[in-house]
C-alpha cells in the first residue's frame, strides 16, 4: 500500500463500526483523486477537504498500484458486516464504484475491451444493439410528418434550419426554458436555500452542454455556442443540466448524503462510473416531468419561440418529430459501438450517422469528437432514461405527483445503479 493511503485509518476486523465504513470512503476518494493525476477526464467534480486533491498531485502513484489499491478496498468492502440497512446501501454502493473505477483503470492501461465489455464493467449495463432496419423504420415514421417533398434527410435539414435560434437570441432563450425548469422543480422538492448556478456561453466543446458542480449548492452550467443552436434542444438542455436534472441531483446529493450522512465518498464523482447511467438518465426523463404530455409544445410555442426569435407556429411540428428523433438517440450507440470496435472507419462512421440520423455534418463530426474522447459513455444518454422511465413506471404509475416523488428517491437517495435495470425490457420495439 502506498504511503499515501496508508495513512488512512485500518479497518476494523469486524467491519460493524461506522468509523471503518469512513475510512474506507476516505481511502476511496484518494483513490479517485490520485487516478484523476492519469486522466484529466475522470474527476467530473469535487468539492471534498482541499488538501486531499493536493495530497493527490504531489503523491503520484502507478496506474498498476492504483489497481491494486481498489482490489484491497473493494475486498475489504465486501468482507464488511453492515448491521443497519444504510450502511449496507452504502458499501454496496462504495463496491459498485470501485468495479467501475477498475474497469476504466483497465482502460488507462491499455487493456483491448470491447464497447460492449467496457460499458459493462464501467457503468453495468449490457447497451442493446440495433440494425439499420430500425433506424429505417424511424425514418418512415418520420417521412410521414415532415413538411414537403423529397429525400427525408433534406427535408429534415430544411426543416432543423427553421428552428436555428439567432446567437444575439442564445443566452436569453436559455434563460427563459432555465428559469421555467427551476420553477417547476422547486414545486416538488424543497433544495437548500442558497442553491444557485452560473450560466456561461462557451465556445468549441465537444459536447453541447455541461455542468460543473463546485459544492456548496453551487454549479456552473457552461453551453457550447460553436455549432448552430436549434430551439429544439434549449428547454431539454436546461432541464437536464439544470432543474430537475444535474445541478438539482448533486445538490441533493450533498444536502442529504454528504451533510446529512457524513458519506465523503460523494464529494468527489468519478465520471466513468456507474454514478453516470443514474446521473444522465435522471437528467434526460426530467424533461417529462417539467413538460408532461402536450404541455411542452405548448409553453414553448407561448413563451420560449418568442424570445429566441424563432416562427411559433414550428412548436407542435418540432415536438412531434422530437419525439420521433428520440428513438435515433440509441445510433449513438451503435455508432459508437462500430467505430470503437473497429467495425467502421471515423469516416464510414460519419456517413453513417449523417444517413441514419439525418446529422449534419458538422454534428457528426462532433459525435465521432464526443466517442473518441468519451468512449462508452454514450450509453448513459438514452439506455440511462430508459432505464430510469421504466423504474418510475414501476414504482408510481402515471400519475404526476407519485412520479415526482418516486423520482425525487433516485436522486436524494440513489439506488445500487447495476439494480437499477433489474425488470426492465430493452426490446427495441418498444423504443420506438
Amino acid at each position: 500500500m502506498t504511503a499515501l493511503l496508508s495513512a488512512v485509518p485500518a479497518l476494523a476486523t469486524d467491519g460493524t463500526n461506522g468509523s471503518s465504513l469512513d475510512a474506507l470512503a476516505e481511502r476511496y476518494v484518494r483513490l479517485v483523486l490520485m487516478i484523476g493525476e492519469h486522466d484529466a477526464d475522470f474527476v467530473d467534480a469535487y468539492y471534498g477537504p482541499p488538501q486531499w486533491r493536493e495530497d493527490a498531485r504531489t503523491d503520484k502513484r502507478s496506474l498498476e498500484e492504483l489497481d491494486s489499491e481498489a482490489g484491497n478496498l473493494e475486498s475489504q468492502l465486501a468482507r464488511t458486516a453492515s448491521r443497519d440497512e444504510p450502511s449496507n446501501l452504502r458499501r454496496r454502493g462504495l463496491i459498485e464504484q470501485l468495479r467501475s473505477v477498475r474497469g476504466r483503470l483497465a482502460h488507462l492501461r491499455g487493456e483491448k475491451l470491447t464497447f460492449d465489455e467496457e460499458a459493462r464493467r464501467i457503468y453495468g449495463v449490457s447497451p442493446p444493439a440495433h440494425d439499420d432496419g430500425f433506424y429505417r423504420a424511424v425514418a418512415r415514421d418520420l417521412d410521414a410528418v415532415l413538411p414537403g417533398h423529397g429525400p427525408v434527410g433534406e427535408r429534415m435539414d430544411a426543416f432543423k434550419k427553421s428552428l436555428i435560434v439567432p446567437p444575439a437570441r442564445v443566452k436569453a432563450a436559455l434563460e427563459v426554458a432555465l428559469d421555467r425548469c427551476r420553477q417547476t422543480t422547486l414545486a416538488h422538492v424543497a433544495l437548500p436555500a442558497n442553491e444557485d448556478f452560473h450560466l456561461a456561453l462557451v465556445e468549441n466543446k465537444p459536447w453541447g452542454a455541461y455542468n460543473r458542480y463546485k459544492g456548496g449548492y453551487q454549479s456552473l452550467i457552461e453551453f457550447n455556442v460553436t455549432p448552430p443552436v436549434y430551439l429544439s434542444g434549449l428547454a431539454r438542455t436546461m432541464c437536464h443540466e439544470g432543474y430537475p436534472g444535474h445541478h438539482t441531483l448533486n445538490a441533493l446529493l450533498e444536502q442529504h448524503l454528504v451533510k446529512g450522512r457524513g458519506w465523503i465518498e460523494y464529494t468527489v464523482y468519478p465520471l466513468f462510473s456507474a454514478e453516470s447511467l443514474l446521473a444522465e438518465g435522471t437528467a434526460d426523463f426530467g424533461m417529462e416531468l417539467v413538460f408532461p404530455d402536450d404541455e411542452r409544445w405548448q409553453w414553448e410555442r407561448d413563451q420560449l419561440y418568442p424570445v429566441a426569435g424563432v416562427e411559433p407556429s414550428l412548436a407542435e411540428l418540432n415536438y412531434r418529430v422530437g419525439q420521433l428523433n428520440k428513438a435515433l438517440a440509441y445510433a449513438q450507440i451503435d455508432a459508437a459501438r462500430a467505430y470503437l470496435d473497429g467495425k467502421r472507419s471515423g469516416e464510414q462512421t460519419i456517413a453513417w450517422l449523417q444517413e441514419f440520423t439525418f446529422a449534419t455534418r458538422e454534428q457528426a463530426e462532433r459525435s465521432l469528437k464526443f466517442f473518441s474522447n468519451y468512449r462508452s459513455y454514450v450509453v448513459n444518454y438514452r439506455l440511462g432514461e430508459d432505464l430510469v422511465r421504466q423504474h418510475v413506471d414501476r414504482v408510481a404509475g402515471p400519475e404526476l405527483d407519485a412520479r415526482w416523488t418516486a423520482f425525487l428517491e433516485l436522486l436524494s437517495s440513489p439506488p445500487i445503479v447495476s439494480e437499477l435495470a433489474k425488470g426492465t425490457t430493452l426490446d427495441p420495439a418498444a423504443q420506438r
